[in-house]
């Protein structure tokens, strides 16, 4: 008999679908898990401007061999690009090239900004991450009159 001590504790990973929710991907990155990327295939001047706190850049158009010549084919990995169609693009684009476990992020970067997930970049660095993330108070009172508008 092994003895798993890990096992118990941590849970192992279902496969990735072919698409993700951002929650889903922002929890892993919480966890600290390792062995998943995040590649996000806008041109070079989009990623600058502000991506996903540790997505890889690679535009789509070298998307395939620079993928192939720096990721394990058995990764998780999540893409995303400008829009949906982009993101889908790049993920069929990577199955095709061998690669198991690929997972369009739905919503791509808008979406984990909604949801608070951590963002890095030029204009990332210019807007501090959710000035009022901590005033609970203030983001009730901002969602009431949302709703009411």
């Amino acid at each position: 008999m092994t003895n798993n001590l890990v096992g118990g504790i941590i849970p192992s990973q279902p496969p990735i679908e072919a698409e993700s929710d951002v929650h889903a991907v922002k929890s892993r990155l919480e966890w600290g898990e390792p062995a998943f990327t995040i590649l996000d295939v806008r041109d070079r001047s989009s990623y600058n401007q502000g991506h996903i706190m540790g997505a890889m850049p690679m535009p789509i158009d070298e998307l395939t061999d620079r993928a192939v010549n720096s990721l394990e084919k058995s990764r998780d990995i999540y893409v995303y690009g400008t829009n949906e169609g982009e993101s889908s693009q790049a993920a069929q684009k990577l199955r095709s090239a061998g690669f198991e476990h690929v997972s369009k992020l739905k919503g791509g970067l808008g979406a984990w900004k909604a949801i608070g997930g951590p963002t890095e970049g030029i204009i990332e660095s210019r807007t501090p991450a959710g000035a009022d993330d901590y005033n609970v108070v203030s983001r009730m009172q901002n969602h009431l009159e949302n709703q009411q508008k």
